[in-house]
């Protein structure tokens, strides 16, 4: 018997009608002779609900503690609904938390990195027959704390329980039938890809690609997990994620990716001496702020400025962290920027083709567009710019490296809470 971990976001079993849909198409997979795993996110938009209402309970920052205490409830709900589900269309099922599924996490509250995961429970239930429901984007640390993984947690749950187990495979799905060249909300006639690399897709998940999160590319690339991306609401087939994939003739450019959860904070006027940055961005690193893109300019004057991008929602945190540190470093002021969008193009053939970069700059500069900053990479190049321009460029970005197709993309749904 083959073993297979299915994963279904949040507008998958966003209400009864779909729970129940979502129960059928498990069952088809069980009845095809497959063992079945079935990771779930919190209903539609749960958890953004109880943070709602955090807000009105608490001025300032919760206890982040609590907040997974409260949080992980979403899941948990989900979980016990798809397994009634199941059981009524008479199929065992069991469902199951994180911590119940052995899986462990570091000691950290809201981002939560899994360190080990002990599946036995999980493999004994489906050696018994059932399908096992296990609730994503949560676990435990070793001292016995629910915690949760961030954002796109399930998914991340799903790839780690497939290489743990080991799985045959791994189905995430979403509310597109694949993996597209971009997001098909913004180009309609988005090209849908066959397969992708592990590579390429880490790199249009980290930069701001929501269809699958980046520590789940991860962990699919680390231990060699097929992984397919599909659509919970058609039956076409998806798009493969694996080690290497076929490059289409004349296609240099996979995919464009973009991402407005981006802040960009300078500080003006840092006295150039050895050991200056490593105190700022250490600094940072200890309050787990992701630093993105850093640019310096010349050094005038004995002192130089700095920016860097970091996720608008860090934004607040990192200028706090910055003020502390102004007697110390001695710099002369801080700035931040918002409304930004970073806009990146992602393709392995990008790493022996001449004149990428000349075609991203010029379709921007004939808008008309400035560019604020610019990062590269082997097979990446991203421009942050003024959020205002974000359809333009994509679609002419887009339209420029080739990406267009004649049929418009398919879209099954509410997008996914990732």
């Amino acid at each position: 018997m083959s073993l297979i971990v299915m994963k279904f976001g949040g507008s998958s079993v966003g209400d009864a009608e779909r729970i129940k849909r979502v129960a059928k198409r498990v069952i088809e997979r069980k009845k095809a002779g497959h063992g079945c795993v079935v990771v779930v996110s919190a209903m539609g938009d749960t958890t953004d609900d109880l943070i709602d209402i955090t807000k009105q309970i608490c001025e300032g920052s919760p206890p982040a503690r609590e907040m997974d205490m409260l949080l992980s409830t979403g899941e948990q709900v989900s979980v016990a609904l798809l397994s009634m589900a199941i059981h009524s269309l008479g199929e065992k099922a069991i469902s199951y938390t994180g911590w119940q599924s052995g899986i462990y996490t570091e000691a950290v509250h809201g981002k939560a990195r899994i360190t080990d995961i002990q599946p036995q429970r999980v493999l004994d239930s489906v050696a018994q027959g059932n399908i096992v429901i296990v609730a994503g984007f949560q676990g435990m640390s070793i001292d016995g704390e629910i915690t949760t993984l961030g954002r796109g947690g399930s998914d991340t749950t799903a790839v780690a329980l497939a290489a743990a187990i080991p799985a045959d495979l791994c189905e995430i799905y979403t509310d597109v039938d694949g993996i597209y060249s971009t997001d098909p909300r913004v180009v309609k006639v988005a090209r849908k890809l066959k397969e992708i690399s592990y590579d390429e897709m880490l790199e249009l998940a980290n930069l701001g690609a929501a269809v699958l999160h980046p520590r789940a590319v991860e962990y699919a690339k680390n231990y060699n997990v097929a992984l397919v991306v599909r659509s919970s609401f058609t039956n076409n087939e998806g798009t493969n994620v694996k080690e290497e994939a076929v490059m289409e003739q004349g296609i240099v450019v996979r995919g464009i990716a973009f991402d407005k959860n981006v802040a960009r904070v300078s500080i003006l006027g840092v006295p150039e001496k050895p050991g200056q940055l490593a105190k700022v961005f250490t600094s940072l690193a200890k309050q787990q702020i992701d630093v993105d893109i850093i640019v310096q300019s010349g050094v005038i004057s004995g002192s130089a400025d700095f920016s860097f991008t970091t996720n608008l929602s860090d934004r607040e945190k990192a200028l706090n962290v910055l003020e502390q540190l102004r007697g110390e470093v001695g710099f002369r002021e801080i700035t931040s920027e918002v409304n930004l969008v970073k806009v990146s193009i992602v393709g392995a053939g990008m790493v022996s083709t001449p004149g990428v970069a000349a075609t991203m700059f010029e379709v921007i500069s004939n808008l008309g567009i400035s560019i604020s900053l610019v990062s590269t990479s082997e097979i990446k190049m991203s421009c942050v710019i003024d959020q205002t321009h974000l359809t333009e460029v994509v679609r002419g970005l887009h339209t420029a490296f080739g990406l267009d197709t004649e049929e418009q993309a398919v879209v099954g749904g509410p997008s996914e809470r990732r």
